[in-house]
């Protein structure tokens, strides 16, 4: 091969490889520019996502604020709860007494089983007014006393309202007085005894479970006895018409509590 000719290709090659570096820079170039203004995209994306979640959780507060009753209006619900509280006492250490004088009266009347439920009854309001003795309850951070109604409920004519705190514990009036209806009912039974709820002293106290707090104490008697009621039905009959049972546990059906109750939200 002449020398010209080798020169002439060492030149081609050199001329290829110039060019090829100068393509492969272009391009790595242009992909540097390109895939620049989508990241600052993403990156934007991402802050204007944060910024998003930040108004949000901002705003919810705000709402929570405006939606929380005033420190007057908390103090005052405390004050009338501290005051129900000591009423509440008084009347649960007389109730005390006459569980025990019911319990007795079961045994002379040898209903073995209605006995035994009457001194398990017995024994709830005891560890109740001891709880009330030593009530260390933060009224401050409670939401019950700082959460404005969300519902309304009417019993007999009167129409109330409560919160949410306040309808969890009619809810829980309701199903424990089935949970000891139903005791009470099969206790009957089982001693060959006649139908009689309204005899039951569990009925006529309707205190099982009661803590004071959330609801007056003619409210959650009152919820208690309706569920009760259905509760002894139920026990009596050994049946499940108004409840259901799990995990040893007898409770309302939905539909019957939410009957019972009648929850209305408010506007």
């Amino acid at each position: 091969m002449k020398t010209s000719t080798l020169t002439r290709l060492g030149l081609t090659v050199a001329m290829s490889a110039a060019i090829a570096s100068i393509s492969f820079n272009s391009y790595a170039q242009h992909g540097q520019d390109v895939s620049a203004p989508h990241k600052a995209e993403a990156q934007q994306k991402k802050q204007d996502k944060q910024e998003s979640k930040d108004e949000k959780k901002e705003s919810k507060e705000q709402q929570k604020q405006q939606h929380r009753l005033s420190q007057e209006q908390q103090q005052q619900r405390i004050r009338e709860q501290k005051q129900l509280l000591a009423e509440y006492n008084q009347r649960i250490a007389e109730q005390q007494a006459l569980a025990l004088r019911n319990a007795q009266l079961m045994e002379q009347q040898k209903r073995l089983a209605q006995y035994r439920y009457q001194q398990a009854y017995y024994e709830q309001l005891r560890q109740q007014q001891a709880q009330l003795e030593n009530d260390r309850h933060d009224y401050e951070n409670d939401p019950y006393y700082y959460t404005p109604p969300a519902y309304q409920y009417r019993r007999g004519a009167t129409t109330y309202q409560t919160n949410q705190y306040g309808a969890d514990r009619l809810r829980q009036a309701s199903n424990t007085g089935y949970q000891k209806g139903y005791e009470a009912g099969r206790a009957d039974r089982q001693d060959n005894w006649r139908f009689d709820y309204q005899g039951s002293f569990a009925y006529q106290d309707a205190n099982y479970g009661f803590d004071g707090r959330y609801v007056e104490q003619d409210d959650y008697n009152y919820y208690f006895r309706e569920g009760f009621q259905r509760g002894y039905e139920d026990g009596y009959y050994g049946r499940r018409t108004y409840g259901t049972s799990a995990n040893g546990s007898n409770s309302l059906l939905g539909t019957v509590l939410n009957m019972i109750l009648n929850l209305q939200p408010l506007q």
